[in-house]
């Protein structure tokens, strides 16, 4: 069995330095690698369940599913209701006296899929595909996931591969390999796995709460999302919140003639276009009073946040575009900030469907990306504030024919569900023993204060008061929530290898 030696961590910006401990026994490569191999038809298995969380039937099944995977593991489990679409919880106790507790937190659902998209017959029948010498993805057969040795570059293509299912499979396979090596955890283990993280999480906080006693842990571990695009090992100490706002411009009571009525009656497409490119300036910056002002990074912070060293040149070159917003001095800085993003917007229709009108309404549905200086109710608010500066009068249902005969600018605005940014320090003691494990093979370590993305951190960390850190261990390029969504299987052995390294240190 290998050994890992003692490492001690300094963290530049903070006079703070942590020991690992030493000779930590963990399973053989060999090990390690039967039991991926044995994981994988398993895997296949929970990938043929479809997990949309809006059909409450299917999450029954995938919940159903996992709660055996993890009993045959040796874990107790208790499915946590949840109007037809429980959680699962579960829990490993460790042999040793006054050990802690660590809540690692995954979830069993994933994105809607459109099957037309997808390079292959199904999303939901995996398929494993190898790039060609030309570049393509091309099938191969699965049987080339028991070969020894095991190629790594092979990659596992369907819903939820990556997000989040592989995670949970490489925890799995993880506990197969301490036991065939004869090994246990060093501390006590719970898993919440969600039902409804592609949803927001609605309902995760008030379980939280209720089940407080049961999730108690001296620290969370949240297994999602990518690494950094470097593949590198990756630690995330916060995630930016997500609030949806739907903002409707009225114009005249019903669709008309664009020949009879063009040049009179305004027409609320442009006026609507109008009032959006007032809350951006032509560098992508909000220009929305207050926006940003919230924010406040110190020297020390941006020195951490340059440290990751992005290739923002590689960035734009794979995105196609010549030039990024100006929001930040780079990548890393741009996620720290609040953001508005239009993410759809409708007036009648286009193409065959058009007709010769002006439109009697038109929508722009937005995602706000909040930080914890920054909610969605302080931006909301700002952004109501600036639509009034521009003349408009809001209100917040179909305007009456008093209202449309006294007001010649009429919109509505709403705030939609979504959940609140979450961040914590860099130097925690859980941080520290993650980034001390991470570093135990001479791994170089990405260390990023805020991802971009979403989760439901801050309900969980809200409700239960406890030290967070989230562990993302697939590929960066895993086209999560997309079609094609792939896991490399590389970053499965290397997840298995990172958990084991976690579950086999104290903490």
């Amino acid at each position: 069995m290998s050994i890992r030696r003692t490492r001690c961590v300094a963290f530049a910006f903070a006079l703070i330095t942590s020991c690992v401990s030493a000779q930590v026994a963990l399973p053989s490569d060999t090990q390690v690698l039967k039991a991926a191999q044995g994981s994988f038809a398993e895997y296949f298995e929970l990938l043929a369940l479809p997990n949309d969380a809006i059909v409450a039937a299917d999450i029954q099944k995938n919940t159903d599913w996992l709660e055996r995977a993890f009993v045959r593991r040796g874990f107790k489990t208790q499915q946590l209701p949840n109007a037809g679409k429980p959680l699962l919880y579960a829990e490993y106790l460790s042999v040793k006296p006054a050990a802690k507790t660590v809540l690692f937190y995954m979830h069993l659902d994933g994105q809607p899929v459109l099957p037309e998209q997808w390079a292959q017959p199904s999303p939901w029948q995996a398929v494993v595909k190898r790039r060609s010498a030309q570049g393509q993805w091309e099938a191969v057969d699965k049987t080339r996931l028991h070969e020894v040795p095991l190629d790594p570059e092979l990659r596992v293509f369907a819903r939820a591969a990556a997000d989040d299912k592989g995670p949970i499979m490489m925890f799995l396979a993880a506990f197969d390999a301490l036991k065939a090596a004869g090994l246990t955890p060093e501390f006590n283990v719970k898993v919440l796995l969600d039902s409804e993280e592609e949803k927001g999480s609605p309902t995760i906080s008030q379980i939280a709460k209720d089940h407080a006693a049961l999730l108690k842990s001296d620290g969370l571990l949240i297994l999602d999302g990518p690494q950094h695009q470097s593949n590198q090992a990756t630690m995330i100490f916060g995630n930016r919140g997500v609030a949806t706002v739907r903002l409707t411009v009225y114009g005249a009571k019903a669709p008309l003639h664009s020949g009879h009525y063009g040049n009179y009656v305004p027409n609320p497409a442009q006026r609507l276009a109008a009032l959006l490119a007032s809350m951006k300036d032509d560098e992508g910056r909000v220009t929305i009073a207050g926006y940003y002002d919230t924010v406040k990074l110190s020297a020390a912070e941006r020195q951490v946040l340059a440290a990751v060293a992005d290739n923002e040149a590689l960035m734009r070159k794979s995105f196609g575009i010549a030039k990024t917003d100006a929001v930040g001095h780079n990548y890393q800085e741009a996620q720290q900030y609040p953001s508005l993003n239009i993410r759809g917007m409708q007036a009648a229709a286009i193409g065959d469907k058009a007709a010769n009108i002006i439109p009697h309404q038109a929508v722009a549905e937005l995602d706000l990306r909040t930080t914890p200086e920054a909610g969605s109710d302080y931006l909301f608010d700002l952004i109501k504030r600036h639509i009034r500066a521009q003349g408009w009068y809001l209100v917040n249902a179909e305007p009456t024919d008093a209202e449309r005969a006294a007001h010649p600018k009429i919109a509505s605005l709403t705030l939609g569900t979504g959940g609140e940014a979450a961040r914590a320090a860099m130097d925690t003691p859980l941080g520290n023993w993650v980034y001390g494990v991470l570093q135990g093979d001479d791994r170089k370590v990405v260390r990023i204060r805020m991802m971009g993305g979403s989760l439901p951190t801050a309900q969980l960390v809200g409700a239960l008061a406890v030290p967070f850190v989230i562990l993302p261990l697939v590929n960066a390029d895993n086209n999560q929530h997309s079609f094609d969504e792939n896991l490399r299987i590389g970053h499965y052995l290397d997840g298995m290898q990172v958990l084991l390294g976690l579950l086999r240190t104290p903490f």
